[in-house]
């Protein structure tokens, strides 16, 4: 009971003695303390004050100018809708002059489809690229477009690469049996027939209500053979 009672004591001097160490450097301390927290609490104001002040209402602005842009690209107006018309930004012109907003974000996008479709596939996979899709519902796009985009160049091999990667980005019964069907296709045209036949197999027995899987029975039969 004696020991019991001393280790108590023992654990409540230590205790003492921790918290008077952390007192006396608190006080010896005391004019960095506040500076550092005083730094702290600026920063954090700054921030916040940066997002509200200044990018949000940049970002507004951002999305209003970028509205004929994406008018154009409806319309398959695809050079107006880079450049713009004279009048009216092109998804270049906000790249440029909104950086930091996400309207400039998906800008990049828009361009990169655009440079896809006038036949510019390096300019193409630079600005699909540079496009922040994380958590994006554009992801896998922008990944099996960069795809297309070798495809075009007569990288096939990468191209697939990127069709793979489309088909995983974002795992649904829509996009990804499209681009596993464009891998399988490209593996077919390298002669990777083993390959290929996988792919297949895999939307088959993954994603069995998908327009891709309606007639994917022949492409199997045909991989099959051909891989022996």
């Amino acid at each position: 009971m004696v020991k019991k009672t001393n280790k108590t004591e023992e654990k409540i001097v230590a205790v003492e003695e921790a918290l008077s160490k952390t007192e006396r450097f608190i006080e010896d301390n005391k004019r960095i303390l506040s500076i550092i927290i005083g730094v702290i609490i600026v920063i954090v104001l700054a921030y916040f004050g940066f997002k509200k002040m200044y990018l949000a209402p940049l970002e507004e602005e951002a999305q209003s100018q970028m509205y004929m842009a994406e008018m154009y690209f409806e319309q398959d107006s695809l050079s107006r809708a880079l450049y713009g018309d004279g009048n009216e930004l092109g998804f270049l012109d906000i790249i440029d002059d909104y950086g930091m907003t996400k309207s400039a974000n998906l800008a990049h996008y828009y361009a990169g489809i655009c440079y896809l479709n006038l036949g510019e596939y390096k300019n193409a996979i630079g600005y699909l690229d540079d496009f922040n899709h994380k958590g994006q519902i554009l992801g896998p796009m922008a990944t099996g477009a960069i795809g297309d985009a070798y495809m075009e160049l007569g990288d096939s091999e990468k191209a697939a690469n990127y069709y793979m990667n489309a088909a995983d980005e974002n795992d649904n019964d829509f996009t990804s049996p499209t681009f596993l069907f464009k891998a399988g296709w490209t593996f077919e045209i390298v002669g990777d027939y083993k390959k290929a036949l996988k792919v297949y197999e895999e939307i088959k027995n993954d994603y069995p209500k998908s327009y891709e899987a309606r007639e994917i029975d022949k492409f199997i039969s045909k991989a099959k053979a051909l891989s022996k």
